[in-house]
């Protein structure tokens, strides 16, 4: 039985439903959008600037007062923040971009600890081209719509199904090293690596038992931050290269049975990357 909505969660999903009413206009009519390039294989168009401030708004209105760590428009409200919220307004944007319908509203709930640090309280990834709200609270277990989510139950890696994400042109030359010397070694001993091109989406469909793991290289902490509580709340492990649960800059995520397999290749991949 799925738990009641909290206010926060709440205030989230609806953020993101009236977002995503706009984003599904533009996605049927992607021809017509204009835009412009922030970097190398790297895209920014309207579609994202107009559901990052519909989103804004709604949070604001609902929260004052709260920090907000956006994609497109960065950190913003007070540094002593004790809540903070996490936004990737349109990830899979070159997905979006070309047509291809698989990508995703990120939206995160950050507290801040009493000793300093903090954590992610809430987290929801929706996806409005299929209808599924993965979402997940700390302590309350990870949901897709009304349905439970558990990660899946494999324990081998030939048996395996990894995703990931390829580096693009933009992509530091210390990670497109790690990253083929991580692939190479999996490669042989996994029953498949997918590419879809949505981070947030991968981490959901880990937590959903559809990927058995996840990892990616050079990530930024909207694309995951609300992806790696839905995995966790869903069962697996979710942490950075070391293999702490904090939101860095390597995500490797995978059910309980693989983690510690996947954690060990990406780990030494990332030293070859250092030379």
């Amino acid at each position: 039985m799925m738990p009641r909505l909290s206010a926060h969660m709440t205030v989230m999903q609806a953020a993101a439903q009236r977002a995503a009413k706009r984003l599904l206009r533009d996605f049927n009519e992607v021809e017509n959008l204009q835009v412009s390039v922030k970097g190398p294989g790297d895209f920014v168009s309207q579609a994202d600037i107009r559901a990052e401030a519909s989103i804004r708004e709604d949070l604001e209105k609902a929260r004052p007062g709260y920090g907000m760590l956006m994609e497109e428009s960065g950190a913003s409200g007070s540094e002593k923040w004790a809540w903070r919220w996490v936004v990737d307004p349109l990830d899979g944007t070159t997905n979006f971009l070309h047509g291809i319908p698989h990508w995703a509203i990120s939206i995160a709930l950050e507290k801040r600890l009493a000793d300093g640090g903090s954590e992610v309280a809430a987290g929801l990834v929706y996806a409005p081209v299929a209808g599924e709200m993965f979402w997940a609270e700390k302590g309350v277990g990870a949901y897709v719509n009304d349905k439970r989510l558990r990660v899946s139950a494999r324990r081998e890696l030939k048996d395996a199904v990894f995703a990931t994400g390829v580096p693009f042109a933009a992509t530091s030359g210390a990670n497109r090293l790690a990253f083929a010397r991580t692939l190479s070694v999996l490669m042989p001993q996994i029953a498949g690596v997918r590419r879809f091109g949505s981070a947030a989406l991968d981490l959901a469909w880990t937590a959903a038992g559809r990927y058995d793991g996840y990892w990616e290289m050079g990530i930024k902490p909207w694309d995951i931050a609300a992806g790696m509580l839905i995995v966790r709340e869903a069962g697996g492990y979710a942490t950075d290269a070391l293999g702490k649960d904090t939101v860095a800059e390597t995500v490797v995520a995978a059910n309980p049975h693989l983690h510690a397999k996947l954690l060990e290749v990406v780990a030494d991949g990332l030293a070859a990357g250092r030379g």
